[in-house]
C-alpha cells in the first residue's frame, strides 16, 4: 500500500509496536518536482537514511539548501552521496558541521577525491556576502574526515541497515545505492545514464528487483539524439563559428561533462590541421588537479579509455590549455573556451559571457541540462537582452546552441531500465514538474497491466508505504546438521542481530556471533539451627528427587535436590546451597531458600527420626488419595467410590467414572468428561512431589 500525505514533521518520535513499525516513509527534502538540491529522506523500522545532500544552483545562501528543518538531523543513521555534482553534494559540509547530525556518511573513492576540489572552488567563486556563506574551506576539510568510502558492489552494514552500490554512468565515481532494511530493498538511482560514452561505462542494472525504485526524471519523455549526430552538430557549430572569426563559449561543470567534451574537441582538432592555430582553453582553477584525479581513477572508466591509456594518457590533451583566471586570458582572436559553472550564474563562464554576448559572430554552446532560474536557461529562449552582474542590460546577439551531452537517462533509457527491474513501487524525483508529470502519465500507461504504483511527491510531501515483515529464524551450526521431524522441538539459543534471527547450540555461540557463553556457579549460606534430617524430609515432600551424597564427595553431610542443587551442612547454625545458574536451578534454589526460612520461623518441634520411622510410601499414597477425594468433592459435590476402585462423579444427572490409577474418564457427557479429566490432572500435579521430568 502506498499513499502520499501532506507535508509533516519527520522528527523521530516513540512509536508503539503497532502497524507503524512496518511503515516506510520517503520524503524529498529537495528535488521533489524540481531539479536541484537533491536530498531524499527515508525511514523504516526506526532506521533513517538520507540520500544525497545538494544545493539548488539557482538560489544562494540558506535558500539553496534542502528543507533540513523538516527533520531531526541527529536521528539520521546513514547519509549516502551518489556523486560529486553540486546539486547532489554541495550542502554536505553544512549538514555535517552546522547541524546535529552524528551518523555516518558514505560515497565512492572517486567522488570523495573530486568532492573536495569542487567544493573548494564553489566557495571561492560564490558571489555571496560573508553572512550568506553556508560554510568555509575549514568546514570542507573537517567534513572530509567524516566521509567514509565504499567500493562498487561492496556490502556494508550500519546499525541494521545493509547497503551496496552499482555503477551509475553519469560522471566518474557516480553510484546507485541499494539499501536493505529488514528484507525491504530500496534502489536510489541518483543521476544515471545507460549510454556508454567516450570515457564512462553505462549504468549497471541490479540483478534483482527492489521493492521501491527512487529514480531521476530529468528528461521526462524526451529522447536523446544518437550520439554521433550530437557530436557532429557540436563540432560543426564550433568549426563554423571559428571560421567566421568568432569565439565559442561552452559553459560546463568543471568536472563530468567537461572531460567528455574535451576528449571530443582534442580528437577533432587532431583530425583538422587547419585548426591547430586556434586555441582551446579549459578555463577552470581546478583544471590541472582535476586531470590528475581522472588519471588516478582511469581503471574506473570504460574499456576504450583503458586501452588508450595503455599507449598514451588520453587526458594529456595536445590541443587544450588550462586557463586559471580571466586575467591570464589573451582575448585577441577566435578561440574555444570551456568554463564553469554550467548555469552561467557566476565565475569564469559568466565573465566571458558578458564579454562576448553582444557580438553576433560569437556562439555559446550549452552542452547539458540547465536548471530553472539560471541565466543558461534564460538564454536558450534567446531573449533580446540579458541582465549583467552589475545590474545593467546588454543585447544578446551571440548565437545560442543547445546540444545536450548531459549524461542523464532519457525516456527510452528510463523505460527500459524500469522494465528490466520491474519494481512494484516507483518514486519520481529530480525533474521539473511538467516533465515529471508527462513521464508519470506515460509510465502509468506502460505499466497499466502490472499494478505498479508511480508517485511523484513534491518537496516535504511524504510517501507512506506498508510492508508485512515476517520474522523467520534459521538454525545454524550443529542444529542445522539434522533436519527435524514434523512436530519435533528444536532447542537452542535465539540470537537477534539487526533484523535477522538465528537459532544455534550454546557451544556454537562464539563461532557464529561475537557473543560467548559462561557458567555462573552460585553459593549462598543461610542461618539454620534445626536438624539437617528434618530439612531433607520436608524437601522430599516437595521434590521427587532428594538424594544423600557420600561424605567423601561432599566433605560432610549433604544432599542433592532435583539433581541441580546441593545442600551442605556447614555448622550447627548454618547450611549452604550450591548450584550452577540457569532458569530452572534458580527456581529450585528459590524454593529451597523459602522452605528453610519458613522452617526457621516455625521453630519446628519435629525431632529427627530414623529412616524406618518415616512414613512409608504406601501411607503417603493413602494420604494423597484422601486429599484428591476431598478436592474432587469440593469441585463436583457428589463423589462416591465405585467398582474396581473407580470414583463415580454425578453432576446434574450426568455421571462420570474416574480411574484413579490411569486418569481415564468415561462419561456420555463430553463436557463433564473433559472437566473431570482436567481437574484430576491438576490435583495430581499439586499433591504429588515435583518430578524430575519437568526439567
Amino acid at each position: 500500500m502506498a499513499s502520499t500525505g501532506p507535508p509533516q514533521s519527520l522528527k523521530r518520535s516513540d512509536t508503539s509496536l503497532t502497524r507503524e513499525g512496518d511503515q516506510l516513509i520517503i520524503t524529498p527534502l529537495g528535488a521533489g518536482n524540481e531539479v536541484g538540491r537533491s536530498c531524499v529522506y527515508m525511514s523504516y523500522k526506526g532506521k533513517t537514511i538520507l540520500f544525497d545532500c545538494g544545493i539548488h544552483p539557482a538560489y544562494s545562501g540558506m535558500a539553496a539548501l534542502p528543507y533540513f528543518d523538516e527533520i531531526d538531523p541527529s536521528t539520521i543513521d546513514v547519509l549516502l552521496v551518489t556523486h560529486f555534482h553540486l546539486d547532489h553534494a554541495a550542502s554536505l559540509p553544512y549538514f555535517l558541521e552546522k547541524t546535529t547530525f552524528k551518523g555516518r556518511v558514505f560515497m565512492t573513492h572517486a567522488t570523495k577525491a573530486i568532492y573536495k576540489l569542487l567544493l573548494s572552488d564553489f566557495v571561492k567563486v560564490s558571489k555571496v556576502s560573508v553572512e550568506d556563506m553556508l560554510y568555509d574551506e575549514q568546514d570542507i576539510l573537517r567534513s572530509m574526515d567524516k566521509i567514509e568510502v565504499i567500493d562498487f558492489h561492496q556490502t556494508l552494514e550500519v546499525n541494521g541497515i545493509r547497503f551496496w552500490c552499482y555503477t551509475a554512468g553519469h560522471v566518474l565515481g557516480a553510484a546507485m545505492f541499494m539499501v536493505d532494511i529488514a528484507g525491504v530493498r530500496v534502489l536510489y538511482t541518483g543521476d544515471y545514464s545507460r549510454e556508454e560514452d567516450r570515457h564512462l561505462r553505462a549504468a549497471e542494472i541490479p540483478q534483482f528487483s527492489p521493492d521501491i525504485c527512487i529514480i531521476e526524471s530529468t528528461y521526462g519523455v524526451q529522447l536523446h539524439q544518437p550520439r554521433n549526430v550530437r557530436e557532429k552538430r557540436f563540432t560543426d557549430v564550433i568549426h563554423s563559428t571559428i571560421s567566421q572569426g568568432g569565439r565559442v563559449l561552452i559553459p560546463a561543470f568543471a568536472l563530468g561533462r567537461a572531460q567528455e567534451l574535451l576528449l571530443i574537441l582534442d580528437e577533432y582538432w587532431s583530425n583538422h590541421p587547419e585548426l591547430h592555430n586556434i586555441p582551446i582553453y579549459y578555463a577552470s582553477p581546478l583544471a590541472k588537479r582535476c586531470m590528475a584525479v581522472y588519471q588516478t581513477y582511469i581503471n574506473s572508466m570504460n574499456e576504450r579509455i583503458r586501452n588508450q591509456f595503455a599507449n598514451s594518457n588520453p587526458f594529456d590533451f595536445k590541443h587544450i590549455s588550462p586557463l586559471k583566471s580571466i586575467e591570464n586570458f589573451n582575448d585577441v582572436g577566435p578561440s574555444v573556451v570551456m568554463a564553469s559553472p554550467s548555469g552561467l550564474q557566476s565565475g569564469l563562464s559568466r565573465q566571458l559571457f558578458e564579454m562576448w554576448c553582444s557580438d553576433k559572430k560569437n556562439a555559446c554552446v550549452i552542452p547539458g541540462y540547465v536548471v530553472e532560474g539560471t541565466l543558461a536557461k534564460t538564454i536558450i529562449n534567446e531573449p533580446k537582452e540579458v541582465t549583467l552582474m552589475n545590474g545593467l542590460s546588454a543585447p544578446l546577439n551571440m548565437q545560442v546552441h543547445y546540444i545536450s551531452f548531459s549524461a542523464h537517462a532519457d525516456f527510452a533509457q528510463t523505460s527500459t531500465f524500469l522494465k528490466e527491474l520491474m519494481p512494484p513501487n516507483i518514486i519520481l524525483v529530480h525533474g521539473e514538474a511538467n516533465e515529471m508529470g508527462r513521464l508519470k502519465q506515460k509510465l502509468i500507461t506502460q505499466f497499466a497491466d502490472r499494478n505498479t504504483k508511480i508517485i511523484s511527491p513534491k518537496n516535504c510531501q511524504s510517501v507512506e508505504m506498508y510492508f508485512n515483515s515476517e520474522k523467520m529464524a534459521k538454525t545454524i551450526g550443529r542444529l542445522a546438521e539434522k533436519t527435524p521431524e514434523v512436530g519435533e522441538t528444536v532447542s537452542g539459543l535465539l540470537v537477534k542481530k539487526a533484523f535477522t534471527y538465528q537459532i544455534m547450540a550454546p557451544d556454537d555461540l562464539h563461532v557464529f556471533s561475537q557473543l560467548s557463553t559462561a557458567n555462573i556457579s552460585q553459593r549462598i549460606t543461610i542461618a539454620y539451627t534445626g536438624a539437617f534430617g528434618v530439612l531433607k524430609h520436608r524437601l522430599k515432600q516437595i521434590f521427587e528427587s532428594v538424594e544423600s551424597l557420600p561424605d567423601e564427595e561432599s566433605e560432610g553431610p549433604a544432599f542433592r535436590v532435583h539433581e541441580r542443587l546441593t545442600v551442605k551442612y556447614e555448622s550447627e547454625k548454618h547450611i549452604s546451597l550450591h548450584w550452577r545458574s540457569d532458569p530452572i536451578s534458580d527456581m529450585v534454589s528459590d524454593s529451597v531458600v523459602a522452605l528453610v526460612l519458613n522452617i526457621s520461623r516455625e521453630i519446628p518441634k519435629v525431632v529427627v527420626e530414623s529412616e524406618e520411622a518415616t512414613k512409608t510410601e504406601e501411607e503417603n499414597n493413602k494420604k494423597a488419595e484422601k486429599v484428591i477425594h476431598a478436592l474432587l468433592v469440593s469441585l463436583f459435590g457428589d463423589v462416591k467410590f465405585g467398582e474396581n476402585g473407580k470414583l463415580v462423579i454425578s453432576v446434574d444427572g450426568n455421571v462420570a467414572h474416574l480411574d484413579k490409577q490411569s486418569g481415564n474418564v468415561e462419561s456420555e457427557n463430553e463436557g463433564l468428561k473433559e472437566r473431570v479429566r482436567a481437574a484430576f490432572q491438576r490435583i495430581q500435579n499439586a499433591v504429588k512431589p515435583i518430578p524430575l521430568s519437568v526439567s
